[in-house]
């Protein structure tokens, strides 16, 4: 079974940075792309509508989630998630295993360098937390977050999930781990999803084929191993070589935590080594100097929640930097967000508007805020995609990253 298709465009000088296309059964996907982040079949308090407006080519959603609500055999039954919730574009889902060790170990969405002291235990968890996943070999047994009832992931069960679920890109099964995790353990846990990868490729075939009154879905495999060079050149070796009874990988996601510094070299190792006729999906990063390392190691898509989720608490992206449109300074500006800002919220309301509505505590200020954040941060890697087709990157990177983070705003705390 092949891949419904990656088709590789233009190059960096370095070799590793690209532009491609990614080709799914609900339209193509230009690279590099931000992949907007819809967790509950949703962007949070924004109209599908909305989100296609801003540029946006695809939307991500969690297998997690939507397994325990409002379950994938409902979403399976509406026609599947482009379907579900009105999204006419590509869709992603990713396998849940990220939030079923995250929220099982109390550590929820922050898994890095705040968690990587030295002397703690692999099977370590949050203070004053209860462990609700546990792993061996064959799975993951956890709790559910909403009401703590028994559940348990397997390859097997994560790719039925995301089968029903229907989405264009669904990703392979995997154990996370955390950069608190042992050398010992890294290994452990590498071997393991590699063996769950194998497991994954064969379900997924014989889902397939099963399902094959359904659009092709492409599944990618999950590179881990930390920051480990070894570990990480090793798995994506190991995964981009896979085949299982004619079955391979149709791309490869870069999973794992991993310290912001070193960002670009984890993921310049993973490219030299995965096959070059198929696509790479970077989790979780936002930040326009990561977009920039990720872009020139190698990366095609990205996905976030951050736009969305600093929106809702008043942080604003601006080419200057991020600022809190709450500060009293903004009560009494009438002029857009960001000037020159061609999003639907920068020509349509003001900063005075958006001041009002975040202290009124009005529900608005949120769908706006996400709307501008969202725009911003999917021009952006559009814009670096055009830089790179038309030979001007270098001088596109120099100048947005300097303003950025030299600007009138420079890298403010969402809190200010």
């Amino acid at each position: 079974m092949e891949s419904t298709g990656f088709t590789l465009q233009t190059r960096l000088d370095n070799g590793l940075g690209r532009t491609g296309i990614i080709h799914t059964p609900h339209g193509d996907i230009e690279t590099p792309a931000f992949i907007p982040v819809g967790t509950k079949a949703t962007v949070k308090a924004v109209l599908p509508e909305s989100v296609a407006s801003i540029g946006a080519q695809a939307v991500l959603a969690n297998a997690y989630h939507l397994y325990l609500q409002p379950g994938s055999d409902i979403v399976d039954g509406a026609g599947g998630l482009s379907t579900f919730m009105n999204w006419p574009g590509p869709t992603y889902t990713d396998s849940g295993g990220f939030q079923v060790l995250s929220l099982g170990s109390g550590f929820k969405k922050v898994l890095s360098e705040e968690f990587s002291g030295k002397g703690k235990s692999d099977l370590d968890v949050a203070p004053s937390k209860e462990r609700l996943a546990n792993v061996d070999d064959d799975g993951v047994s956890f709790r559910s977050h909403l009401d703590g009832s028994m559940h348990r992931f397997t390859p097997e069960v994560s790719m039925k999930i995301q089968h029903e679920l229907g989405a264009d890109i669904m990703f392979a099964f995997d154990e996370l781990t955390t950069l608190l995790n042992s050398r010992g353990y890294q290994e452990e846990a590498l071997e393991r999803t590699r063996l769950w990868a194998e497991r994954c490729l064969v379900a997924h075939r014989e889902l397939t084929e099963a399902r094959s009154n359904k659009p092709y879905q492409q599944l990618f495999g999950v590179i881990q191993g930390a920051q480990y060079e070894d570990l990480r050149r090793k798995a994506a070796r190991d995964l981009g070589a896979m085949e299982v009874n004619g079955q391979r990988f149709d791309g490869f996601g870069i999973g794992g935590a991993l310290e912001k510094e070193n960002l670009g070299t984890i993921v310049g190792w993973v490219s030299e080594e995965l096959p070059e006729d198929r696509a790479r999906h970077l989790l979780g990063i936002s930040e326009p100097d990561d977009f920039f390392a990720a872009v020139e190691a190698g990366a095609d898509t990205f996905d976030c929640v951050n736009p969305s989720r600093v929106a809702r608490n008043a942080a604003i992206y601006s080419p200057d930097g991020r600022f809190n449109v709450t500060r009293q300074q903004f009560k009494r500006d009438f002029g857009p967000l960001v000037p020159g800002c061609a999003c639907y919220t920068c020509t349509h309301y003001s900063r005075a508007y958006l001041h009002h509505a975040f202290k009124a505590k009005e529900m608005i200020s949120s769908t706006l805020a996400t709307i501008h954040n969202e725009y911003y941060t999917v021009q952006l890697v559009a814009s670096i995609r055009r830089a790179m087709q038309d030979g001007t990157y270098a001088e596109f990177k120099a100048e947005t990253l300097g303003r950025f983070y030299a600007g009138e705003w420079g890298r403010v705390d969402s809190t200010n």
